[in-house]
This record gives structure tokens, sequence and C-alpha cells, in this order.
């Protein structure tokens, strides 16, 4: 007979932030419950005492590490966020926890915790520049080995920095400095339907016809 699974926890919200205070201690800096969602706020140089703490203390047992993401906020002082997705299998719950860094303050690898980080990791490096201490294999994953940047950054431009082409003189791929094969127009976004408030080319001779 097969067992049913857990019942879904959204009401569980509330005890797992006590639970979450009471285990992370001085390493939780804020808690949030919004939207159905509890995210925890933890200081970097915490970050492994509190994955394990939130994976082996009875009452949270978040087991599975199912997502890293970034987030880039230029304003800030730390300007990136890394987001860590928590799920409990047993309790059928998930939870966010979240630490800041720049790009010179690395955030500690979970790989020794979750073997499945060395990829997320290289992901939000790869996008953000974000550093991982501990990743042994810290390198780009997603773009290609040339590219220069990280093209999540708020401030990375649209066009990018280089472009490549296969090279028939030279035989290979090469990269050169982004040329844009025309400038940038200024789109006018207005619906035409509102009626636009300057004459159109070839407006004249619709007029004229009409005389």
């Amino acid at each position: 007979m097969k067992a049913p699974a857990p019942a879904f926890a959204a009401d569980l919200n509330a005890a797992t932030i006590e639970a979450a205070r009471a285990a992370l201690g001085p390493a939780l800096i804020d808690t949030r419950d919004a939207v159905g969602e509890v995210a925890l706020f933890v200081k970097r140089d915490g970050l492994i005492d509190t994955m394990i703490a939130l994976r082996d203390t009875p009452g949270l047992e978040y087991q599975q590490l199912m997502e890293i993401a970034g987030v880039d906020f230029p304003d800030r002082a730390e300007r990136f966020e890394v987001v860590y997705c928590l799920l409990s299998l047993t309790r059928n719950h998930r939870i966010h926890v979240h630490v800041s860094a720049t790009e010179e303050t690395p955030v500690p690898t979970v790989t020794d915790i979750w073997p499945v980080a060395g990829w997320l990791e290289r992901e939000v490096y790869d996008m953000y520049g974000v550093l991982f201490a501990g990743n042994r294999d810290l390198r780009r994953i997603l773009t290609d080995y040339g590219f220069r940047g990280h093209p999540q950054r708020k401030d990375f431009p649209l066009s990018g920095f280089v472009e490549l082409r296969y090279s028939e003189e030279a035989k290979r791929v090469v990269y050169e400095p982004v040329q844009l094969a025309q400038d940038f127009r200024s789109f006018d976004f207005m619906s035409p339907w509102e009626g636009a408030q300057y004459v159109l080319p070839g407006d004249e001779k619709a007029k004229g016809e009409g005389k």
C-alpha cells in the first residue's frame, strides 16, 4: 500500500519562523512572511551553520536544495543577494534563505551539504559575478568562454560588449567589439487609435488627394 503524500503545510509559516529563530540564533538577521512564503535573511559568514541547522533540526528538516537565484540591487552597499530555495519533504514546506554579497566578498559554498549546488552556484557566478568560496569548479556555465561581463547585472548593456562571427580568413570563430548595423531609433509606442500628435510621412499626399 502506497503511503499518502504529506498535506500542504502553508499554515506552518509562523511555527517555522519561531523554530528558525531558536535554531539559528545571531546568524539570523531578519524574517519575512509574505504571499504565503517564508524568507530568512542570514549573515554571510553564518551560512553553512544555518543550512545545516535548517536541514537537521527537528521541526525544520529542509532536506533538499531546489534552486539558487541571484538578484542585483545596484544602489545597495552589498548589491547582490543570493537566494536559496529549500524544500522539506517531510513537512511539504518551502522557505527562502537570503544572503548579501559584493563582487569582492565571496559567499561560502554549500556544495559539501548539497552537491547539486555546484551547478547552481556556477549559474549565479556566470550571470552576476558572485564568487563562491570553496566551489571546486567555479567557471562559466551558460555564456561562452570569451564572454565579457555578467549579463543579469542591471548595468550590463543590452548589446553586450563583444560579438562573435566565423572568419573565413582565420577559419575560426573570432570576437570583435559590438558594432550596431544602425543607430538605435526613438520609437513612439503610442497606440494609433489614440491619434498621433504629429504629421506622419505621406500624410501630405493623402490631403492632396482629398482636394
